[in-house]
């Protein structure tokens, strides 16, 4: 059980289980010769096949020189090829090769394996009830993060 009032713990335990499950996850996607941000490109380019790189980028909140390096590995792989946009060759857009989809298929069990080991000893019915109030949070933080930028803007518009 948890001491000490949710102040004193809540953001502590959270960023301590988000570095467990990255841990965890990386060493279980090295069963499948892949590290766990390769494993995430490829989950997210499967998702929107056609994405510029730039965005895919921002969506996982990574330094585009990061993201290049990674994406470079996956195209020596196989696994994923960058196509030119038809209307802007500067941009690159992703898609996975059937390699790339290959070693997704094979990795599906790792994700719910990932799961039922952080949710071990918890019922399914107080799971979904925890899923949902992380996704509160989640909005209650992204809400506090838009009203922060919004009453900037306002102060530098008024004080200008």
């Amino acid at each position: 059980m948890i001491r000490g009032s949710v102040d004193a713990n809540f953001l502590f335990t959270l960023g301590e289980l988000y570095r467990l499950i990255r841990t965890h996850a990386d060493k279980e996607a090295r069963r499948f010769g892949i590290t766990r941000a390769q494993w995430a490109v490829l989950a997210k380019v499967e998702r929107s096949e056609g994405m510029k790189q730039s965005e895919l980028a921002e969506l996982l909140e990574m330094q585009p020189i990061t993201l290049t390096r990674l994406i470079d590995k996956l195209c020596e792989q196989g696994w994923i090829e960058r196509r030119s946009d038809a209307t802007d060759r500067r941009v690159n857009r992703l898609y996975l090769r059937k390699a790339g989809r290959q070693l997704l298929g094979k990795m599906s069990g790792l994700r719910s394996e990932l799961t039922a080991t952080a949710l071990e000893g918890i019922n399914p019915a107080d799971a979904h009830r925890l899923l949902a109030q992380l996704e509160q949070v989640k909005e209650n933080v992204r809400n506090a993060i838009q009203n922060t930028t919004t009453d900037q803007v306002r102060k530098e518009q008024r004080y200008g």
